[in-house]
């Protein structure tokens, strides 16, 4: 049996490739636990549910998998990379936050306000912020939490109308945001909609790089961190708020990343795989 015996065909396999990468971008996943927690298999035999996560993630190289069965980001950049090799300090990262009308996006929830910030050398060199008419209700607890109004959205473009200029944004930079699977879902999904041409590149996950640079931090949400950083946050629960304050995560934490002797992008990969860094990791406070 495999996916599509299971009723999972192409697009829907797409979109359990996100979710499976989503899962391993947080930390090392099982085989087990990836066939449970992403295809939902709980009481297949072990051999069905590996072959079946094979089947799922087998051939994608932006994943590896060791003889135990456990799944990790890919650790090294491959040879023909753009990156491969490339310094942090001249890399671009888009920064990007996004606020929703809920948390699942192939269930038909959509983009409110798209936000990304430009940070090279280790500065923020662009921002650029905008509400989306989702072309839906907007329920009362968003409303309540992001202070976005269905009135705001009205006259606000569709994402069709700004699809080009998320292109602009995003082309030729590293993806980064604080749970970065969640993220990229939306927009990957509000770019299919618009027919539009999504940009192929590497992406980074602050709330990972969190877990690396600061490793007896117990929560890792994007209060916890900024709390700890003393970092502030003015405009929470907005895309343009969000996405500036993760941009200064991103910075501080490569400068964690940088004492630690990482300087290039894939020094960075290994360094979140786990690779000894060779000098002592910060204490940490916990949460107040």
């Amino acid at each position: 049996m495999g996916l599509t015996q299971l009723g999972l065909g192409f697009e829907s396999g797409s979109s359990l490739v996100e979710r499976a990468l989503e899962a391993i971008e947080s930390g090392p996943r099982s085989t087990l636990s990836l066939a449970r927690d992403v295809l939902g298999v709980r009481q297949a035999p072990p051999g069905l549910a590996a072959r079946l996560v094979f089947d799922l993630l087998g051939s994608d190289k932006r994943v590896s998998v060791d003889s135990a069965g456990v799944w990790r980001r890919a650790t090294t950049a491959h040879a023909d990379s753009p990156l491969a090799g490339a310094a942090l300090s001249c890399l671009e990262f888009a920064v990007v936050d996004v606020e929703t009308t809920g948390g699942t996006p192939s269930r038909g929830d959509r983009v409110i306000e798209f936000a990304a910030v430009q940070v090279r050398g280790g500065k923020v060199v662009g921002e650029f912020s905008t509400l989306v008419n989702p072309g839906r209700m907007l329920s009362p607890f968003i409303s309540r939490l992001t202070g976005i109004t269905a009135d705001m959205l009205a006259t606000a473009p569709t994402f069709g109308d700004i699809a080009d200029q998320v292109r602009g944004c995003l082309e030729g930079r590293v993806f980064v945001a604080h749970n970065a699977g969640f993220d990229w879902r939306f927009v990957a999904e509000e770019m299919r909609r618009a027919s539009a041409l999504l940009p192929v590149g590497p992406r980074l996950c602050t709330v990972r790089l969190t877990r690396r640079a600061v490793p007896g931090l117990r929560r890792r949400g994007l209060d916890s961190v900024t709390d700890y950083l003393g970092i502030p946050v003015r405009g929470r629960h907005r895309a343009g708020g969000d996405a500036l304050a993760t941009a200064q995560v991103l910075i501080r934490l490569l400068e964690e990343a940088s004492r630690s002797e990482v300087e290039t992008w894939e020094q960075l990969q290994l360094w979140l795989a786990g690779r000894p860094a060779g000098r002592r990791e910060p204490e940490v406070k916990g949460d107040q």
